[in-house]
């Protein structure tokens, strides 16, 4: 049972719902930030209750620092624009791989439990095997993806040659309430509730027969939960999704059928370098860690739009 905790990336999308849920069951947390992405209003509802440190993961003696006495970290943190890492390759790899590293180290040093690290099904890339499971090759074709996949490298060693019990979670396409959609980059989920909420156009890219596997931001928290308090899980790599997939043209037909909204879609080409099919297999996940969604896509996208709308409501609250 998680009593101390640190989340690194604390105050961005899934790393506030993470600090959030701990906070709700009346852990100690600490959260670490440079918030280059994350933002203080994120924590707004709880930010009296927690410790707030404005820093960075590349500054391991802060890490130490923060680390100490702590029984769980939670390894949010990380540059996630896959553009902003094939623009600036070696830059986010001393965050995303350098980080992470000193994230281990912090914890190793510290004889910190569990660590869990947040990971991506990224790691995939293009490959054409439906669903996606962890016993596949890896195939990643952005530094991104690369530097996610050398993370859960390091885990691994961490876990077999000091004992480290590190987790590592493959998300796949997390949405929810507080994720930002201002970049294109943005996940689809929040670019497209934006647009509903604005009265305007969404892009599509292809003919939006592309499919994903979306997965609600609270069971993305309740399997880092999970991670953290099971047994025999170090140097373990996880899929975080649904195992259900969602085609891009119903996503926005489902928006539009919650909002109200009747505007048609523009459809642009395809970009390079998009994955076209992704789809989680779940079992590992839930038979190791006992992990199942229980937020439906509609329900979930119900919260969201909520969210958007200023009510801010999310499924069980």
């Amino acid at each position: 049972m998680v009593q101390k905790a640190l989340v690194t990336g604390g105050a961005g999308f899934i790393g506030s719902h993470l600090v959030e849920a701990l906070v709700d069951a009346g852990r100690h947390v600490t959260v670490i930030d440079n918030l280059s992405t994350g933002r203080l209003e994120n924590l707004a509802g709880f930010v009296d209750r927690i410790s707030f440190v404005e820093g960075d993961i590349r500054d391991l003696a802060l890490l130490e620092r923060l680390a100490d006495g702590c029984d769980a970290v939670f390894h949010q943190a990380a540059v996630v624009s896959v553009p902003l890492t094939v623009k600036d390759p070696v830059g986010s790899a001393h965050v995303n791989e350098i980080g992470t590293v000193n994230v281990l180290e912090a914890c190793r040093r510290r004889r910190v439990e569990s660590v869990v690290l947040a990971s991506s099904c990224a790691v995939y890339g293009d490959s054409p095997q439906l669903p996606k499971t962890e016993a596949m090759r890896p195939r990643p074709s952005s530094p991104y993806a690369v530097q996610k996949l050398a993370g859960e490298h390091h885990a691994t060693v961490f876990a077999e040659r000091y004992g480290l019990k590190a987790v590592c979670l493959r998300y796949f396409n997390v949405y929810g309430p507080r994720q930002d959609p201002s970049s294109p980059y943005s996940g689809v989920i929040s670019i497209f509730m934006d647009r509903a909420v604005r009265g305007r156009r969404p892009v599509i890219y292809g003919d939006g027969r592309q499919f994903r596997d979306f997965v609600f931001v609270t069971d993305v928290v309740k399997a880092n939960l999970l991670a953290a308090s099971g047994a025999g899980l170090g140097g373990r790599v996880l899929n975080i999704g649904t195992g259900r997939r969602v085609r891009i043209n119903d996503l926005w037909h489902s928006i539009g059928r919650i909002s109200g909204t009747e505007v048609a879609p523009e459809y642009l080409a395809a970009r390079n370098g998009d994955i076209r099919e992704s789809l989680a297999d779940i079992g590992r996940a839930r038979g190791q860690l006992g992990f199942a969604p229980s937020v439906s896509f509609d329900d979930g996208l119900g919260a969201t739009y909520r969210w958007f709308c200023g009510e801010n409501q999310q499924p069980g609250k």
